[in-house]
């Protein structure tokens, strides 16, 4: 068995984020912009589907739980986690709506979306961008290196420079942990 090229694919393009200035640069206006939310009462919600969504539900966690150390917990939400409301959204308005809806009703002005989509062309991923866009929420998309659709529409993206899925998904969630780390560092500096 032969895994050695996985891992050694899995280093190069955290090489590569870590040689792109534009990216770095991107990831702490990220951070700068959740902190002002939290700060203000604002709360940070997250969406994705598949992997994505898997990774959407473990970043907020970090934020809503604890990350590094105990602490109050930071308003976060994945918008996928009520199987209910996803079932009977999906049903009646369809798929493409099950995020956006759920935004239009619990987001407000000074909030942050934080979308994952690998492609960067999730129908339903984009619905909820342009929701955010009306409601005056601030959006964050985290996508593959090309940035798909979302990079026309998300105030800052992140785009892991790489079109191989599971590496991507894998930098996604390393980025998740710097953004959640220094949110924690900031807001909980420890004493």
């Amino acid at each position: 068995m032969e895994f050695k090229r996985q891992i050694k694919e899995s280093i190069l393009v955290k090489e590569k984020l870590f040689q792109d200035t534009t990216l770095l640069k991107n990831i702490e206006k990220a951070v700068e912009k959740c902190i002002e939310s939290l700060n203000n009462g604002g709360c940070i919600f997250f969406c994705g589907n598949g992997g994505s969504a898997s990774d959407a539900q473990h970043l907020s966690a970090e934020l809503s739980g604890r990350f590094y150390y105990d602490r109050l917990p930071l308003r976060s939400e994945a918008l996928h986690c009520n199987t209910s409301y996803v079932t009977a959204v999906g049903n009646d308005y369809g798929y493409n709506h099950i995020f956006s809806r759920l935004l239009e009703g619990n987001g407000k002005k000074g909030d942050v979306l934080i979308g994952l989509s690998t492609s960067g062309n999730s129908e339903n991923i984009l619905n909820t961008f342009v929701t955010a866009k009306d409601k005056g929420i601030f959006t964050i998309a985290m996508t593959g290196e090309s940035g798909g659709k979302l990079k026309n529409i998300t105030d800052i993206l992140l785009n892991v420079p790489s079109t191989d899925t599971p590496r991507i998904q894998e930098s996604h969630i390393l980025i998740g942990h710097i953004i959640c780390e220094y949110i924690e560092k900031s807001i909980f500096p420890k004493k």
